[in-house]
């Protein structure tokens, strides 16, 4: 009978053995402010063609002392390697212990579990943004704290939050000086021990003493400063202004005086054309000193009727005064009519 009990136990053993189930393992929290996950691995060769989903619960670490602890299920029967537990109601001052575990056709693996306490922790964020304004050689730097999960201020969690602030003169060749380091509490710093007229660069980060947490540095931000403008800069402006302001009247004057002798071109004196020279001068009439007209009347084979003769001779002599009263160049003037010619001095 002895044996025959050892035989079953045997049995027994090797029959749980072949449907003992891998459980999770490499629990680690990914964890931000107060956003929480965590993140596990498991060997899928062991469920074969089968997929295995897991379970997440979490406690208070001072309820585990009790006979029946009180686990909270967070994500029942998930089929991926992480659950949330950011809304799941965690405090970030408080401690708990966080447990997976594997289901597989049924069968449960046994749980996985791993210490929380976000307090100590959780990872610290950067500011959520910095801003930079500037006030002559003054810098005056703008800093906006970390945000929880409810988009509040990490003060809330943090007291004695603060920010480390790294600077450092940024010179035109490119090459970084040795930075400057600052740490404060408040939100709004102002750097006055730097030089007028420099670009300065610089990076912040936030820290808890409390338990010597730091964030990563944001990016690089850079601003210029100012001061006073040295008097040969005044100088040259001005300088600049007036000559700017002369060449401004100077185009103006001209300007102007195109387009008046443009619009008065008509008015002003020009020569005299030739279309003007017959209402302006006297007809010039240059003649000889003598000149012959020989009027001949048309040769008819009938005698001119009585009187005729008389009255071309009165007309030759009226024509010849006529000439000779009207052209001022003629001196003698000889008119021929037929055969008889009229001679006038």
């Amino acid at each position: 009978s002895l044996i025959a009990e050892f035989a079953l136990y045997v049995r027994r053993k090797g029959s749980s053995a072949r449907f003992w189930l891998t459980p999770p393992d490499d629990l680690f929290m990914l964890t931000l402010n107060t956003n929480y996950t965590l993140a596990w691995d498991w060997d899928q060769s062991a469920a074969g063609s089968d997929s295995a989903t897991f379970t997440v619960q979490y406690a208070g670490n001072h309820s585990l002392k009790k006979r029946n602890p009180k686990w909270t299920t967070v994500c029942a029967e998930t089929s991926g390697r992480s659950c949330d537990l950011t809304r799941s109601g965690l405090n970030y001052l408080g401690l708990y212990v966080v447990r997976v575990q594997t289901n597989l056709n049924g069968r449960h693996s046994v749980w996985k579990s791993l210490q929380f306490s976000p307090d100590k922790d959780a990872v610290l964020g950067p500011p959520s943004e910095v801003r930079l304004g500037v006030s002559g050689r003054t810098l005056d730097i703008f800093i906006t704290d970390p945000q929880n999960s409810s988009n509040s201020s990490m003060k809330e969690h943090l007291n004695k939050l603060s920010y480390d602030i790294v600077y450092w003169e940024q010179p035109e060749d490119g090459k970084s000086l040795m930075p400057e380091t600052t740490s404060t509490v408040a939100n709004v710093v102002t750097l006055s021990s730097i030089k007028p007229w420099t670009q300065y660069c610089m990076q912040i980060r936030s820290r808890d003493d409390f338990y010597n947490k730091t964030s990563t540095f944001t990016a690089p931000l850079c601003a210029q400063t100012e001061g006073v403008v040295p008097w040969w800069k005044i100088f040259m402006y001005f300088l600049l202004s007036l000559v700017s302001c002369f060449l401004m009247v100077l185009f103006m004057y001209f300007s102007s005086s195109c387009i008046f002798f443009l619009q008065h071109e008509g008015d002003y004196p020009r020569l005299i054309v030739s279309d003007y020279e017959s209402d302006l001068c006297d007809p010039v009439i240059v003649c000889s000193e003598s000149a012959i007209l020989v009027i001949n009347p048309a040769v008819d084979s009938a005698a001119p009727p009585a009187g005729l003769d008389q009255d071309r001779r009165s007309f030759g002599v009226h024509l010849a005064n006529f000439l000779l009263s009207s052209s001022g160049g003629i001196k003698n003037i000889h008119i021929k009519i037929g055969a008889e010619t009229i001679n006038r001095d």
